[in-house]
């Protein structure tokens, strides 16, 4: 059974349809990733995965449960890093960390983790007293990587998180990306629409279009797939 099954999801916003019965899954380990042009429903779909938006049909499950709230998913794992990486600007870097934590009650641990975010993103530890808002765009993105780390995720939903970096920091995201299961056991849906990057980092991905999922497979077979390649690769090999 997979982590994660989501299982001809429809989701919407009053009058418009999104996702049109989109079904995907993640095991436990695995990098996999969404990619699709603006537009698509990636994001969209992250946010009924986190329980922030209640699909109009279908069937979202983690670990074998369904219909759990948007709390219920955090709590138990599933733990969404959101486009624009939404950190709270007039908090420290340190303030931001610590609220990834704050359903968190074993304090010892907790500041393990802490300590761990600040060896993992060394940047993060030479700024830890100063404003989030003060950090560059690469730097916040650490720290909305680093806080949604603190929760101690078994599935962390990333919803692209090379927006709007230069190539020399999607390198270094790149690197933290593969180094999140390992390091801290948790699987990534990686939403993206750096191609380059996406296919870098996932053994399996699903393309979007227009709401639904027009190809998906391992990454080795994705990379040669003609119909990938004329809906949003554009010849890119990544």
């Amino acid at each position: 059974m997979s982590l994660l099954a989501i299982s001809e999801v429809i989701t919407g916003y009053g009058p418009t349809i999104v996702n049109r019965g989109v079904s995907l899954t993640l095991d436990k380990g695995e990098i996999v990733t969404i990619l699709g042009p603006n537009g698509a429903g990636k994001s969209t779909l992250l946010k009924a995965i986190a329980g922030l938006i209640k699909p109009r049909a279908g069937s979202i499950q983690f670990d074998g449960v369904t219909g759990l709230a948007a709390d219920v998913m955090a709590r138990r794992g599933v733990v969404l890093v959101p486009e624009g990486r939404k950190i709270f600007v007039d908090m420290t870097v340190e303030e931001n960390l610590r609220l990834g934590a704050y359903a968190r009650r074993d304090e010892a641990a907790v500041e393990a983790d802490f300590e761990t975010m600040l060896a993992f993103f060394p940047i993060l530890a030479t700024k830890r007293r100063d404003r989030g808002g003060s950090l560059s765009g690469g730097q916040q993105q650490m720290l909305a990587i680093a806080r949604g780390l603190m929760t101690r995720p078994r599935v962390l939903l990333l919803d692209e998180p090379s927006l709007g970096l230069s190539p020399l920091l999607v390198k270094e995201i790149k690197a933290i990306i593969l180094d999140i299961g390992e390091r801290f056991g948790a699987s990534v849906l990686l939403v993206e629409q750096n191609a380059g990057l996406a296919l870098a980092v996932a053994s399996r991905g699903y393309l979007m279009q227009n709401g639904r999922i027009v190809v998906s497979g391992p990454i080795a077979e994705l990379r040669d797939m003609s119909l990938m390649r004329e809906l949003y690769l554009g010849g890119v090999a990544g």
